[in-house]
């Protein structure tokens, strides 16, 4: 070896290092790659070759050592210069109105601008830079002393080893370790494969991520990091307001969450809690409520601290979405397509504003991954207005005493002999005559998206169900006002006011009955793609497969149901029935638009909106030219999130990186693109 040819590796080993830096940067701070990740693979791997040639040349920042060092005998204890103190916590709006009262009143003043920041679930760390590297990194422990966990820090590819820009000196920033969403159920998804028990959270499952003493398993968990705080400061100066301290971390290359909003008033505050609030369940992240701060960093010191609480913040905390109660039994119930779902029922716990007493288990194989026993102490969880699930088993608490569940060979409900498919997770009752199939596919015809018959309710439909009078959806219109009075609780009132809804849902669209015949995998979307392409019922009944599956976002698995569903007795009875009712089975044929300024573009609305109803946005980005897909697919370009929106939709478009916006977003997103918005 030359001393040209070292002082070449050399000078090629720092380009490569500051060139995959900024590429991290781009990748895992911005979430902005410029380059495709076949390039960044083989800049990292240039790198390895050389320092794998020249071992003198591998430095302790270097881009390829964030695999994880050798495993250490224990973690050094780390003397927080400041203490990592706790906050107090607000329960509702007027007790963060008191807290604002009172600091306002301990400076002085009627008013002090804030600054909210959403309040991550993980592991609070303090990380200490000198010269612009990181040295150091400890956890909160218990706030006066933590633990060097410095090499598992290391490992995590959104936390910068060396800064951008002019950095002080040296400085503490603190912020938050934490765990996807997404990522947690990839690593719980392996450990079930692999008979290891599951982690209840995310956050239970970034500390443990953290705290492993081989790094190189720290360096294999999904970890992630927000920064927020800044410590100390020595050789150098910080912006005067927490919200410009936030906009300078960002420029030195720290992840900086972008729902962290300056609020001039407390009005503001309140509000942003609440905005925080209704997408909190889009998010990829766990949060359990909000931060408040004052925004002035030198009335913090003048503010001071009360016992071990600043004074200048506080956390406002949103009711929790997880809890722990018995599983008493698993039951399994079958839905109007004859899925059978098994579910748990639970002594009634307290979870996310409303008292729990059954959580779905989805299905066997969900069942068998996570070691689901009847009698188990279980987590579970809710989230906005989705149906409760259990999380995991608290297996520490099994006695031995807890029994497996086996999925009945038989319908549960009309003796059936069940079935599951090849490739499917799904068990069903192949009996169409069902009567829990019938009974829910008269509630889904008349739910809002479909037929829209309010009144025809749970108790209702169990009624006229149990009574004889409807037995499916053709049902429906052939009841007489002198058979529903006879109905329990049903009045003439009553009765004439379901009639008149009954006779008004002859009126629905042609997609709106297509979408109530509860045509298995046939959505809101299939089911106007269908009234669009072929204009009549008749005519979906009449297609091929080949014609059906001409149909954009209509695959073989959907064809298939289509095309079965027509050709079974029971249900051409029903259309019939329909028909002689006088319902809309026809339209005029709708050519999709080809041109406009959504051409080419792919959309997927989601959730209860408030501008809008969900129709008319679809209807809105159809006429721009776009395409509205029932679906989160490759092919989708955005995701418009409202209230309560679908999990699984939202998980899907984050896992792709597909663009999500909310109604405000979405008028800018129009406007962007010169689409016409009322």
């Amino acid at each position: 070896m030359t001393d040209v040819e070292f002082q070449n590796a050399r000078q090629r080993a720092e380009e490569l290092r500051s060139i995959i830096n900024y590429h991290n940067y781009r990748y895992y701070v911005l979430d902005s790659p410029e380059i495709s990740d076949a390039e960044y693979d083989a800049l990292m791997e240039e790198l390895r070759t050389i320092e794998v040639e020249y071992p003198q040349l591998v430095t302790p920042d270097s881009p390829t050592q964030r695999v994880g060092a050798e495993p250490l005998p224990s973690f050094e204890p780390v003397q927080h210069r400041l203490p990592m103190l706790s906050l107090g916590n607000v329960f509702s709006e007027q007790e963060l109105r008191a807290w604002y009262q009172r600091a306002c009143s301990l400076l002085g003043e009627d008013e002090a601008a804030l600054v909210g920041e959403p309040k991550i679930d993980g592991l609070a760390v303090a990380l200490v830079y000198e010269n612009g590297r990181f040295v150091q990194g400890a956890t909160r422990g218990n706030g006066l002393v933590g633990e060097n966990v410095s090499a598992n820090l290391r490992t995590i590819k959104s936390i910068p080893i060396v800064l951008r820009g002019q950095a002080p000196e040296s400085f503490e920033i603190r912020g938050e370790v934490y765990m996807t969403r997404s990522g947690f159920e990839q690593l719980n998804n392996e450990r079930a494969a692999q008979g290891q028990p599951l982690f209840a959270n995310p956050r239970n499952a970034a500390a443990g991520a953290l705290r492993q003493l081989d790094p190189r398993v720290s360096a294999t968990r999904p970890l992630n990091a927000w920064f927020y705080q800044l410590g100390w400061l020595e050789g150098g100066s910080a912006p005067d307001t927490h919200h410009e301290v936030l906009r300078w971390f960002a420029e030195l290359g720290f992840r900086v969450n972008p729902l962290n909003r300056r609020c001039a008033t407390i009005v503001d505050a309140l509000r942003y809690t609440h905005d925080v609030g209704h997408v909190r369940d889009t998010l990829d992240y766990d949060i359990d409520g909000c931060v408040v701060k004052v925004d002035r960093r030198d009335w913090w010191d003048e503010l001071g601290y009360v016992g071990r609480e600043p004074r200048w913040a506080t956390a406002y905390k949103y009711p929790p979405q997880q809890a722990t109660t018995r599983l008493l039994q698993i039951d399994v119930s079958v839905g109007r397509t004859g899925v059978l779902t098994p579910y748990a029922v639970l002594e009634p716990v307290r979870v996310a504003g409303a008292t729990i007493s059954q959580a779905t288990l989805f299905n066997e194989d969900n069942i068998r991954r996570k070691d689901v026993r009847q009698g188990d102490w279980v987590i579970i969880e809710r989230r906005g207005e989705v149906i409760p699930y259990v999380v995991a088993p608290v297996a520490s608490r099994r006695t031995g005493e807890e029994q497996l569940f086996e999925m009945p060979d038989r319908c549960p409900v009309c003796g059936t002999p069940v079935q599951r498919r090849p490739g499917e997770a799904m068990t069903f009752c192949p009996n169409p005559r069902c009567p829990a199939q019938a009974y829910r596919r008269v509630l889904h015809f008349a739910s809002r998206a479909a037929l829209d018959i309010q009144r025809l309710g749970e108790k209702l439909a169990l009624a006229l169900f149990t009574a004889g009078l409807v037995q499916d959806p053709g049902d429906v219109y052939l009841v007489t006002k002198d058979q529903l009075v006879q109905v329990e609780r049903l009045g003439e009132k009553s009765a004439e006011n379901l009639l008149g809804q009954i006779e008004a849902s002859k009126q629905k669209p042609l997609r709106n009955v297509l979408y109530g015949l509860g045509i298995r995998h046939v959505g809101e979307q299939t089911a106007d793609a269908l009234a669009r392409a072929f204009a009549s019922l008749d005519r979906v009944a009449e297609a091929s497969l080949s014609d059906l599956e001409a149909v954009p976002d209509i695959g073989p698995i959907v064809a298939q149901s289509i095309f079965e569903f027509f050709r079974d007795a029971d249900n051409l009875r029903v259309i019939d029935k329909l028909r002689r009712a006088g319902l809309c089975l026809a339209q005029e044929r709708v050519t999709p638009a080809t041109e406009g300024p959504l051409a080419g573009t792919t959309a997927v609305v989601t959730g209860t909106l408030g501008r809008w109803t969900r129709e008319g946005v679809q209807d809105l980005l159809r006429s721009q030219g776009a395409t509205v897909s029932d679906s989160v697919s490759r092919k989708t370009d955005l995701v418009v999130v409202g209230a309560s929106p679908g999990g699984t939709k939202l998980k899907r478009a984050q896992e792709l990186g597909i663009q999500m916006v909310d109604e405000d977003g979405l008028v800018a997103w129009l406007r962007e693109r010169g689409a016409a918005v009322e």
